[in-house]
Order: C-alpha cells, then sequence, then structure tokens
C-alpha cells in the first residue's frame, strides 16, 4: 500500500479546498492535490464520510488498472461539513485553492459559501489571487458559479472577483464508478477509480500565478478540450451505455467486446473525431491514439463501469448541444453523415431503467406525444431531416 503524504505534515501544507467528496473529488482530485504538497480539505453533505474522513485524517484510494490494481492512502485530507457555513467560510478564508466537484444542482449553495469565506478573506486584508478548479459537466459551469457567488457579496467586493479570483474550468476524465453497499458498509471513504491522471483547465481563465499542479495541464483554446471530452469520450461512453443496455449486458466492457456494439462505437468516435479534425484543426494522429487508449480504458474489467451509470439520465444526454445530438451536428456542419453517432441516439430514446426518473420521463413523453414529436422537442431534431430519419430507422432496428 502506497502512502501519498503524511497526516502529521499538514501544518506545513497550503490547503486545497475541494466542494465535494465524491467520485471526482476523492476519486481524481485528491490525488492530484496531495501530490502537488497541499492539505486537502473536503466539503460535504454525507454525514459519514465527512465524520470518517475528519477523524483518520486519511482515505483509500483504489487505483483499479488494466494490468493491475493498488490501493494509495491519500493524506493529509479533513472534511467539513457543508451546511456548517462559518466552519466553510474559515476554509475559503485562509485556503490557498478551491475546486468544485458537486453537480449543476450545487453550484448555488457552494457560491453563496464561497462568498461568505470571499469576505472574510478581504476582509483580513488577503488579496492574494485565489483560483477555483471547477469540475463540472456543464457548459456554463464558470458563468453559473461566478453569478451565484457575486450575488453572496457586498456590492463594494465584487469589483475585486475580475483580479482576485479566477473560475477555472476543468476537463475530467478520470472514470471512477460509485462504490458499492458492501464497499462503502465496510469503508465509507474508499473510492476506486482508474489510474488515467491528467487534468486539462483553461489557462486563460486563472488569476495570478497558475499553480503547479500534478497532471493538470494549463490549456488553450480550451473551448477544443471541452468539444473533445464531451463529443469522443462522453458520446462513446453514453453510446457503449445505450446499446450495451439493449443488447442485455451489465458492464461496460462485456459491451465494448461485442462486435456488434464496438463497430457501432467506433463509427460514432470516427464521425465525431472528423468534425472535431476540422473544426478545431486537432492533429489527426494524435487524436486517434488518443481515441486508440480511451477504448483501452473502456475495456478495464477491473474498473467494473455498471452499463445502467453510463446509459443514466437519457434527457441531458440527447439535448441538442450535447454528446449525442452535439457531435453528430458537428459531423453533419462538416459534410459528414452521422450514421454511427444516430445509433447512440436512437438506443437513448429507447434507454428504460426503472431506477432511473429522467429515463422514465422520456418513456412517458414517446408513448403520450410519440417519437417524432418528442425527437424534437427533446433533441431538436426534424423527423424529416437527414439524422432525423436515420435515428427513426435504427430506432425501429433496435426495437
Amino acid at each position: 500500500m502506497t502512502w501519498l503524504g503524511e497526516v502529521g505534515d499538514c501544518m506545513t501544507r497550503p490547503s486545497a479546498v475541494v466542494f465535494g467528496a465524491g467520485s471526482v473529488g476523492r476519486g481524481f482530485l485528491g490525488q492530484l492535490f496531495s501530490e502537488s504538497g497541499y492539505e486537502v480539505v473536503f466539503v460535504d453533505l454525507d454525514a459519514p464520510l465527512v465524520e470518517a474522513l475528519a477523524r483518520r485524517g486519511v482515505y483509500t484510494l483504489r487505483l483499479a488498472g488494466v494490468v493491475k490494481v493498488e490501493d494509495r492512502e491519500i493524506a493529509p485530507v479533513r472534511a467539513v461539513d457543508g451546511r456548517d457555513g462559518e466552519a466553510v467560510a474559515r476554509e475559503v478564508a485562509s485556503a490557498a485553492l478551491l475546486a468544485t466537484a458537486v453537480g449543476a444542482r450545487a453550484l448555488s449553495p457552494v457560491g453563496a459559501s464561497i462568498a461568505r469565506g470571499l469576505i472574510q478573506r478581504w476582509e483580513s486584508g488577503n488579496d492574494v489571487p485565489l483560483n477555483v478548479i471547477i469540475c463540472e459537466n456543464l457548459h456554463d459551469a464558470p458563468e453559473r458559479l461566478g453569478e451565484h457567488i457575486r450575488a453572496g457579496l457586498p456590492e463594494t467586493m465584487s469589483t475585486h472577483m475580475t483580479t482576485r479570483l479566477g473560475l477555472v474550468p476543468a476537463v475530467i476524465a478520470r472514470m471512477s464508478p460509485v462504490p458499492t453497499p458492501e464497499q462503502r458498509a465496510a469503508d465509507p471513504s474508499l473510492i476506486v477509480a482508474e489510474p488515467y491522471k491528467v487534468l486539462p483547465a483553461d489557462r486563460d481563465a486563472f488569476a495570478g500565478q497558475i499553480p503547479e499542479i500534478v497532471g493538470m495541464e494549463a490549456v488553450a483554446p480550451f473551448a477544443a478540450y471541452t468539444a473533445r471530452k464531451l463529443f469522443i469520450h462522453n458520446a462513446s461512453h453514453a453510446i457503449l451505455g445505450y446499446l450495451g443496455s439493449r443488447r442485455g449486458f451489465g458492464y461496460g466492457y462485456e459491451a465494448l467486446e461485442d462486435n456488434w456494439v464496438r463497430s457501432r462505437v467506433e463509427a460514432a468516435l470516427d464521425e465525431a473525431a472528423r468534425g472535431l479534425i476540422a473544426e478545431y484543426g486537432f492533429e489527426p494522429v494524435a487524436l486517434r491514439e488518443h481515441i486508440d487508449y480511451l477504448l483501452v480504458r473502456f475495456s478495464n474489467r477491473a474498473l467494473a463501469d455498471p452499463v445502467v451509470r453510463l446509459a443514466r439520465d437519457p434527457l441531458r444526454k440527447l439535448a441538442p448541444d450535447d454528446r449525442l445530438v452535439g457531435a453528430a451536428r458537428l459531423a453533419q456542419k462538416h459534410g459528414i453523415v452521422p450514421e454511427g453517432l444516430a445509433w447512440g441516439i436512437a438506443g437513448a430514446l429507447l434507454f428504460e431503467s426503472p431506477d432511473d426518473e429522467h429515463a422514465t420521463t422520456l418513456q412517458q413523453r414517446i408513448t403520450e406525444q410519440g417519437l417524432a414529436s418528442t425527437l424534437q422537442a427533446v433533441c431538436g431534431i426534424g423527423s424529416d431531416e437527414v439524422l432525423g430519419e436515420l435515428v427513426l430507422a435504427r430506432y425501429a432496428e433496435l426495437r
């Protein structure tokens, strides 16, 4: 077992406050920040997890690779209950770095908490720029978080945000399945993730000096990297989930081993890659290598990523600018017929899961309003256009 940091050296380390101690927080950011010399302070609402982290000062990260599985102890760490506003504000006021990994719905309370901490920080005379690494699967996450922070600041301080606060979007591509109930019962702090360790962040969004973070790559233009993540990683992962579900597989690696599924995933990846090369000028060989490595990571049996996790929330994933339709539209923009991507859209329209309220809502809409109407309303795709015809044909075949 490998130790990263020592619990006793926290007094000599600057602190990195991470909002969200879940798959991204503990499964990725905690490791990077610990290896970079920070004491990691998690803010979360999960009381048993917060208690375990606060009491132990360390947690177990199980790196499940294709070749080997390795446990690492991440330290030094602390945890604060997100409901304790004063405690959270104190942590923000003294932090050297912030990060969020909470999901879109939690950005409002997180922004309010950051604002309270910034007031304390700036009233004390600390004008050292503070950066927030924003790890949310959301196009406009920096703008949304910025609005919530600004709403909590007095007008005299809101101008400080332009020079003293960096709202830095980042691309999260490390895969980390949700711990099973058995794993959580044995150790509530345990988190499983793949070893992949690259964190692209928007170079132009930092305030002051860019911090040196292990694995972080400050890149520009950042839009190209967010598009690559969305239309390559997220799109192919979703298609693997939807087509794997139709074929009755339980895990992503099982679906990828099926020639019928894999051929359609690879076709979608090829279409998306050609669109990205035309739009952003990616180097074709490098992008192909990126895709080949991604498929190796998807084949990771040790990670045991369930198909239902890859496929969940089809309403969001079918939005006109999201991973499936967005990739298809980019391909069409550059004269590429999105035949492979149409399989993914059709699979998403057919996805059923009793535990997924968004999947249930989608099926109800199709039943009540019809497929063509739902395709237009949810995806922005007309049934009489080329993409619509492709999707409807594949939907009929999948049924």
